[in-house]
């Protein structure tokens, strides 16, 4: 059984990792480059250099002002998102496959012809996995506005002529994050990943025999999701691909060093191109093989598989 089990949890994670997670990846780049697009910005900064009297002074310093902030929010809710989309999916077929298996299990014990249906309703089932879209769906707004005040909150005051070494760029980019995760209650960040009014019929009383399958599952990813432990696995994937990130800066900047420092207008060309790399599809994305490596990532699900939720 043991042996099984085990075979069954590695068929999982290659589900997650070769279905859930690349829908999820390519449905977020999508609205990311959509709602955030710097390319009127960049465009508008292009024509005023290479035609001086095209706009004001004041224009120009308001255009470098909203593409410093945009830039800064786009990278930091890439980090974010792709680090929590990633967690979120191995959350979600981790509980469900534990379902699935321990009725499989059920029906072997007590018959030797495994019998039709699950325990979890195949509609509710892919009800389940397709909340993996709310982040891109419904909750990007709300994030989108919720990032960008925390990015305005930290880079206000900070001139383009600031130097900024990868220090301080990091030290920046988690402020941002920092900020952002400790805004409003506490875990209000999960209005972003999962529709909180279909559970309000059961939030308030858990045990209710009123709940439907796909209420339960998605009780169960909540409670991870508001765990404690899941909140230290999340900080410290986001600071290693933080790490990640600011290495990777660090290799393409030209005509100085980011370790000892360069003005923020000539680190801001750098930090555009890191987003499409954060939002890459799994197979190729850097950053996801980072999270999926980290030494205290696999024990967790491992635990959230062979344990009952009621342990988070």
């Amino acid at each position: 059984m043991k042996a099984q089990m085990q075979a069954h949890l590695e068929n999982i994670q290659m589900i997650s990792n070769a279905m859930t997670l690349p829908h999820a990846m390519h449905s977020l780049s999508c609205r990311v480059v959509e709602e955030l697009d710097l390319s009127q910005l960049l465009e508008r900064l292009l024509q005023g250099k290479g035609q001086p009297n095209s706009l004001t002074q004041s224009e120009k310093l308001n255009l470098w002002e909203r593409l410093k902030i945009l830039s800064f929010t786009r990278m930091t809710l890439s980090v974010w998102a792709t680090t929590m989309l990633t967690l979120y999916t191995k959350v979600q077929v981790n509980i469900l496959g534990r379902h699935l298996y321990i009725d499989t299990a059920r029906r072997f014990g007590i018959s030797s012809t495994m019998e039709s249906g699950d325990l979890v309703d195949k509609e509710d089932q892919q009800k389940f996995l397709g909340t993996v879209d709310f982040l891109s769906q419904h909750g990007m707004p709300a994030l989108i506005s919720d990032m960008e005040a925390a990015t305005q909150e930290v880079l206000t005051g900070k001139q383009l002529s600031h130097f900024f070494n990868s220090t301080a760029l990091h030290e920046t980019i988690m402020q941002v994050l920092n900020i952002f995760m400790s805004r409003g209650s506490p875990h209000s960040w999960i209005k972003y990943m999962m529709p909180e009014d279909s559970l309000t019929s059961i939030i308030d009383d858990p045990a209710s025999s009123d709940a439907t399958e796909f209420e339960q599952l998605m009780m169960e990813a909540r409670a991870v999701l508001l765990s404690a432990e899941f909140g230290c696995i999340f900080e410290v994937c986001v600071k290693m691909v933080m790490d990640a990130v600011v290495e990777q800066m660090g290799t393409k900047f030209t005509g100085g060093n980011i370790a000892t420092g360069l003005p923020l207008a000539r680190v801001l060309p750098q930090v555009a191109p890191i987003c499409p790399l954060l939002l890459e599809e799994p197979s190729k994305n850097q950053f996801i093989k980072i999270i999926n490596c980290i030494p205290e990532v696999e024990p967790f699900f491992t635990r959230l598989y062979a344990n009952m939720p009621s342990a988070y």
